[in-house]
């Protein structure tokens, strides 16, 4: 997919994806076209398991659990967080350099009040360009985990992977910072797993994001089995056993069986249809800048 309405005058922005070790502007990184990384809404099912893969680093889970922006709270505010994380995803990966600079300086206003305190467990900041490395790394690895079940292998490639960077740079993430190759991608994923765990607090957390208690109790009560299968059914073995969850064998079923039907039925949309709802989340966006509307 192409970012849409990019400054022509940046056009040498993909170059310098090439070479991931010079540093690059800021300019350039808004501007850096994502053609290479096809979108996929039905993805969306896996969101909760990656959140519990984000969070598995402590200073990111304590940061959320104890955050004291209440508006992007997701057990008090579930339909605002959902479309404000959402929406970032569509500005990193479709926006123009406008989008992505508006939607930063948006994220920007909330993550400054995110820090610890002397009582907290962990010391974090969320303007931490480590952290944010982590989350950006769990949405490129959430991007291709979902091109294997829902999209297309073939479309996992080294130009994909160096375009991903734009999940972390389109906040404070240096080019740099982005592992040069997949290579050491998985370098990278292999040894900051190997450091993660979840404390009971965080843990308590996740298991109710999994289980759709932010809903409501009679909508978790009805649907919480459900997206517990998903949140499980798509975590990495080694998160598996950090959250305590397993599936049952029915449950295992269930979720391979949905998702080779799902992924049958997706395949044959036209590309609109398998963009929604970030192709809609982004015209909210840009109706928000022009608007004066807030974004976050």
């Amino acid at each position: 997919m192409t970012a849409e309405a990019v400054d022509q005058s940046t056009q040498a922005a993909p170059a310098a994806l090439e070479k991931p070790a010079a540093r690059v502007s800021r300019a350039e990184l808004d501007a850096v076209r994502v053609d290479q990384m096809p979108m996929i809404g039905i993805a969306l099912l896996a969101g909760p398991a990656n959140v519990i893969m984000q969070l598995a680093m402590p200073a990111v889970g304590y940061g959320v659990v104890e955050s004291r922006v209440e508006t992007g709270n997701l057990l008090k505010h579930p339909v605002k967080r959902t479309r404000t994380t959402l929406s970032y995803l569509a500005v990193a990966a479709l926006g123009s350099a406008a989008d992505r600079k508006a939607y930063r300086k948006a994220v920007g206003k909330a993550h400054a009040q995110v820090y610890s305190t002397e009582s907290s467990p962990v010391e974090y900041h969320a303007f931490d360009p480590t952290l944010q490395l982590w989350v950006a790394a769990c949405l490129y690895r959430g991007w291709e985990d979902m091109q294997r079940i829902y999209g297309d292998p073939a479309a996992i490639t080294e130009e994909a992977y160096q375009q991903g960077s734009v999940m972390g740079t389109t906040l404070q993430v240096p080019r740099e910072m982005w592992p040069a190759t997949r290579a050491d991608f998985l370098k990278y994923w292999d040894d900051t797993v190997a450091t993660l765990t979840i404390d009971p607090p965080v843990q308590r957390y996740l298991r109710g994001l999994a289980r759709v208690e932010f809903m409501g109790k009679t909508p978790s009560r009805l649907f919480g089995w459900w997206s517990e299968i998903f949140a499980i059914g798509f975590l990495p073995t080694e998160f598996r056993s950090m959250m305590d969850m397993q599936l049952s064998p029915l449950q295992e079923r269930i979720f391979h069986t949905h998702n080779k039907i799902l992924g049958a039925i997706v395949r044959k949309l036209p590309r609109s249809l398998q963009l929604f709802p970030f192709n809609i989340l982004l015209a909210d966006v840009r109706w928000r800048i022009r608007t004066g509307r807030s974004l976050v």
